[in-house]
């Protein structure tokens, strides 16, 4: 039985989500953000400040949309939710590759883990071309703790997977 979100396209899900353009993932929109807060010097360093206890996301990924080389100081899980896999690029223990996808049986989750001040980047592999997700995030995201990664210091520190590094799009702002 065909479900109403086979049928839709990125466009259609970015507007009936009201997903805004980011400069990390894609297209975003948050969804949750917590009003307990934890006050400033209750977490260990880099929190100094204070920071709500949690907060999640939507993300679309798409060719043009990727997901940049970048990290968060918080620790992340990834969500699948509609459309193509993602590849997803972990610059930890070397570099690790992961799919997160609908096909348990060829190796995809559902969800992943991404720690704290992990670089990675992403992009969508299917043939929708579009890739819908969530991110929870703990304690919860403030801008201060993103930051955009140097394709070309990081290919120095992970030099196995430079091609990789290299290979996945980082389309400017």
């Amino acid at each position: 039985m065909a479900n109403a979100a086979d049928e839709m396209g990125a466009d259609d899900v970015r507007a009936f989500l009201n997903l805004e353009a980011n400069a990390t993932c894609g297209f975003v929109r948050e969804t949750y953000r917590a009003k307990t807060e934890i006050a400033a010097g209750g977490l260990p360093p880099p929190f100094a400040d204070g920071r709500p206890l949690g907060s999640a996301l939507y993300f679309m990924v798409t060719p043009s949309s990727p997901v940049k080389l970048h990290r968060i100081r918080n620790d992340q899980l990834y969500h699948y939710y509609l459309g193509d896999p993602l590849e997803v690029l972990l610059l930890r223990d070397g570099g690790e590759r992961i799919i997160v996808g609908p096909d348990l049986r060829g190796g995809h989750c559902v969800q992943l883990l991404i720690p704290g001040n992990t670089f990675h980047t992403a992009r969508v592999i299917g043939c929708r071309r579009w890739f819908l997700g969530g991110s929870t995030e703990w304690p919860g995201v403030i801008p201060a703790d993103v930051e955009l990664g140097n394709p070309g210091a990081l290919t120095a520190l992970f030099p196995n997977v430079a091609a990789e590094i290299s290979s996945f799009p980082q389309v400017a702002t």
